[in-house]
């Protein structure tokens, strides 16, 4: 997560990243579809879902929904005007081999003891 400079004191806010890292699909700041990791690797919910097996390939974490921020400024400045979404794109599509592998290390073990 990056901190956001020009404040009194950096605030650290979610990317917001564009699209899904494995098939590119747009993923805008108010998408009920994307699907974040602890570490914010962002995967659209079909991809989440059908394709990874609800385990993330990058750190073998879970997946919840991404977090929508307001678009007007309801309290506080904290609203899109103020922390923009990224527009780095990361598209790197799954390796299906590498991540079957994962899923049968740590499939059958509950999220929170990974």
């Amino acid at each position: 997560m990056p901190a956001v400079p020009g404040t009194e004191q950096e605030t650290a806010v979610l990317e917001l990243r564009p699209t899904c890292e494995h098939c590119n699909k747009a993923l805008p700041p108010a998408s009920t579809e994307a699907r974040i990791c602890s570490f914010e690797c962002t995967f659209c919910e079909a991809c989440a879902s059908d394709v990874l097996g609800g385990i993330c390939p990058n750190c073998g974490g879970n997946f919840v929904p991404r977090p929508i921020r307001p678009s007007r400024n309801w309290k506080g400045d904290n609203y899109l005007g103020k922390y923009p979404p990224s527009d780095r794109v990361k598209h790197r599509p799954v390796d299906a081999t590498a991540h079957a592998a994962l899923v049968a290390a740590i499939g059958a073990m509950p999220s929170d003891e990974r």
